[in-house]
């Protein structure tokens, strides 16, 4: 399974960027799939995830209510819209996709078997 992520870029505060998720080599229906970010100096982070069937969704407490985490099922694409984006945004994002019970765990790096090549957001005036 490859990941590639699109949609990044410049974008003022306030502003909104829509990031996408697509897989290839293998239907990705029955992965979990999510979202983490590492800005410049620092760690991953986890951003958000949904469940393979998209009904179970997660944020982390700095984006929720700002981004929203979607499915196509139909397309095998994954879409992350963050609205109202802050400097403190600015990080590469990176789509991931792991199977297995979708727990507590789906916040850490450890659970996703597969990690996408990583797209840049830029959130600065």
């Amino acid at each position: 399974v490859q990941l590639q992520a699109c949609g990044g870029g410049l974008v003022q505060p306030g502003g909104s960027l829509r990031l996408s998720c697509a897989a290839s080599g293998r239907t990705y229906n029955a992965f979990n799939m999510g979202w983490f970010r590492q800005a410049p100096g620092k760690g991953r982070e986890f951003v958000a995830a949904i469940s393979y069937r998209g009904t179970d969704k997660s944020y982390a407490d700095s984006v929720k209510g700002r981004f929203t985490i979607s499915k196509d099922i139909a397309n095998d694409r994954a879409s992350l819209q963050m609205d109202s984006l802050k400097s403190e945004d600015t990080a590469v994002y990176y789509c991931v996709a792991g199977g297995g019970p979708f727990g507590t765990n789906r916040y850490t790096t450890d659970y996703y078997d597969y990690w996408g090549q990583g797209t840049h957001v830029t959130v600065s005036s």
